[in-house]
């Protein structure tokens, strides 16, 4: 049986000061805004965070990013129209910035999951996200050698887990969600429900119980709210 938390204020107990949190989530789609808010409260500092933005308008991760609690976000897309938080803290050198292309920001952390030592691509070779990288030509192409992204604590959005911990997503809310929680010591998942061990079917199991450590119910993000839930 897996830990269900009575709030996401529970959930997330025990991250610690200098911790890096995996964050599920593309822009608001599949991000666990419940269990963001919560880790605002803990006051943990010094995180990093691996996120594929920087936060979006003032909620969510950017509402993270305003208490000054993060020193490190590793992304691929810093800045669009409304990552004000984020342009604000790093004009102002208070936050510090990896830039990951998505591809690479993928594979990285699939790369921690999976147990693989390092990989070589041909993504970012030649440019400046390169410097500094052991490069080696391979089958005639330059290949640049990038490292996994292991995490301390993963927090993720799912649609529905069961109380084995076992998770299906809802549509592109799944992103990085999946590949997140094997590569974190804790996953703890955001659901819109918990249903009984063998109520779901397990060809439908994209996230299996053993990755996960916690679950906690809580209202579905906005972004969902605006279609009925499946």
């Amino acid at each position: 049986m897996i830990e269900v938390a009575a709030s996401p204020d529970e959930a997330v107990r025990g991250v610690e000061d200098g911790s890096t949190v995996l964050i599920g989530g593309f822009g608001r789609a599949g991000l666990p805004f419940a269990l963001i808010d919560a880790l605002r409260r803990t006051g943990a500092k010094d995180l990093t965070v691996v996120n594929n933005n920087a936060g979006n308008g003032d909620t969510g991760l950017a509402a993270l990013l305003a208490t000054g609690a993060v020193r490190r976000i590793i992304c691929s897309f810093p800045r669009q129209t409304d990552s004000w938080v984020f342009d604000g803290l790093y004009r102002e050198g208070r936050i510090e910035l990896e830039v990951v292309p998505q591809g690479n920001l993928a594979e990285r952390i699939r790369a921690a999951g999976a147990g693989i030592g390092a990989f070589f691509t041909p993504t970012g070779a030649g440019t400046l996200l390169a410097e500094g990288k052991e490069t080696r030509e391979i089958d005639g192409r330059l290949q640049v050698l990038e490292y996994p992204i292991h995490g301390d604590v993963a927090l993720i959005r799912a649609h529905t887990a069961d109380e084995a911990g076992n998770l299906t997503y809802r549509k592109t809310g799944r992103n990085f969600g999946p590949i997140m929680a094997s590569a974190a010591a804790t996953t703890v998942a955001e659901v819109t429900r918990v249903v009984p061990r063998g109520d779901i079917d397990p060809e439908s199991v994209v996230t299996p119980g053993i990755f996960v450590d916690r679950v906690v119910v809580a209202d579905p993000p906005p972004v969902e709210n605006q279609e009925p839930e499946a």
